[in-house]
């Protein structure tokens, strides 16, 4: 399975924040928005990732993260010159795509959760059809919303209903199968000019097999898109690190239980960043913090 990450659009709700600089590359408290994202997929032992965003925020985006073999990954890019919609993230990818399965998150979504890694799992293992991520909010009327009838199945996707039957939002994060590309080139345009994701979703759900996955109590999701949900993302992040003493996303303890790097090679990219609080965390979750390498 291979992995995308969305992360274009001008950020215009994020002004002028984001009149310099792409929102993913905003900090979230100790790290680019873009590491939370990016973390997914990799939990979910996805190691081929495509990261799309715009011409000029691409540059600043390979300087960060390279082509990930520091991490044991691999890391490649694609623009898309224009907000065209989600799923032009399956047109723009198509060469990448190759006819694989694929998973794609948004680059402003934030998930975590004890129960994450196992609904990921859940989510890979599906190999038909798609796997959407549903979570309960107060505000469903803002987000597509899925409604499900008494034994629990999927029967509809609503985008932004006045009136929600549900309270359960899809989330940024959605899995598919091989089938993707080819359903995306059938969807036009909504009015607003955007090739919308629910609709390749509805396509799915009236031709293949949905899964809805909950996310219930023990995981969060946050949409950091605006000023107020990122600084929500920005306490969250801080009042959980402060509290547990660990880093949330840090992508290189990530790749060292995932086995795609050592932890020799752990604590020396730690040591990179050993002036910082992240850095000094990675050289301690490398199990060689204080010995002689």
């Amino acid at each position: 399975m291979k992995g995308i990450v969305l992360a274009g659009g001008g950020g215009s709700r994020l002004h002028p924040l984001t009149l310099a600089t792409s929102k993913q590359l905003l900090p979230v408290y100790d790290k680019p928005m873009i590491y939370y994202p990016l973390s997914v997929l990799m939990q979910a032992g996805i190691t081929e990732i495509l990261v799309i965003s715009t011409p000029e925020a691409l540059p600043a985006m390979r300087s960060l993260l390279g082509d990930g073999s520091r991490l044991g990954i691999s890391l490649s890019y694609a623009e898309q010159p224009e907000p065209r919609g989600i799923a032009d993230a399956f047109l723009v990818g198509e060469d990448f795509i190759a006819g694989d399965p694929v998973a794609l998150i948004l680059g402003d979504n934030i998930f975590h959760g004890p129960f994450l890694p196992s609904a990921l799992a859940e989510a890979r293992n599906n190999e038909k059809g798609c796997t959407l991520f549903g979570y309960r909010v107060p505000d469903p009327e803002r987000f597509a919303v899925a409604e499900r009838d008494a034994d629990g199945r999927l029967v509809s996707l609503v985008e932004k209903p006045e009136h929600p039957e549900s309270d359960i939002a899809v989330t940024g994060l959605y899995f598919y199968d091989a089938d993707v590309v080819d359903t995306a080139k059938r969807i036009r345009p909504s009015a607003r000019g955007e090739l919308e994701v629910t609709d390749v979703n509805r396509i799915y759900l009236e031709e293949k097999e949905v899964d809805l996955i909950v996310l219930g109590r023990g995981c969060s999701w946050l949409d950091a898109g605006t000023t107020e949900s990122l600084n929500e993302a920005i306490q969250y992040v801080r009042a959980l690190e402060s509290k547990q003493r660990l880093h949330i996303s840090c992508l290189e303890e990530i790749a060292l239980e995932q086995g795609w790097i050592t932890a020799e090679q752990c604590y020396e990219l730690g040591s990179r960043m050993r002036n910082s609080e992240y850095g000094k965390y990675v050289m301690s979750v490398s199990g060689l913090a204080g010995q002689s390498i």
